[in-house]
């Protein structure tokens, strides 16, 4: 079972990383979240599905603390957000006592469909985003 999930995972982020992430992030409309790269110190956008609520973003990650994004946001809690064309500046917080896939009902649809599909490890993610 733990192969299977890791041949998953392996396929899916090499897809993601090299087709739809850079075709996702050339999109207006595509939310970004803009982390710091824990090791390079360069900014690193990720398209992600989320809703804001209020001054808070919600997202889940498919993979958890194994996401590349999550990572970083476990170095460096801030971050910016696009949402709508305009960024925001906020702190991440990863919540992994929220119940994750009750989160993505919460959440935008097709997102949550795909989230809960690929993913192998669940995490809920807040930022609280700044005026």
């Amino acid at each position: 079972m733990a192969r299977s999930r890791e041949l998953k995972f392996r396929a899916v982020t090499s897809l993601q990383r090299h087709v739809v992430n850079p075709l996702a992030r050339r999109s207006k409309s595509q939310i970004l979240l803009e982390t710091t790269g824990r090791t390079s110190g360069l900014p690193r956008r990720t398209p992600v599905g989320g809703r804001r609520v209020g001054q808070e973003f919600w997202l889940v990650s498919e993979y958890g603390d194994k996401s590349q994004y999550i990572r970083n946001i476990l170095a460096d809690p801030r971050v910016r957000v696009r949402i709508e064309g305009r960024w925001y500046d906020g702190i991440a917080h990863p919540l992994p006592e929220d119940d994750a896939r009750a989160r993505l009902r919460t959440l935008p649809r097709y997102n949550s469909t795909v989230v809960r599909a690929v993913g192998t490890n669940l995490l809920s993610v807040r930022v609280d985003l700044a005026g």
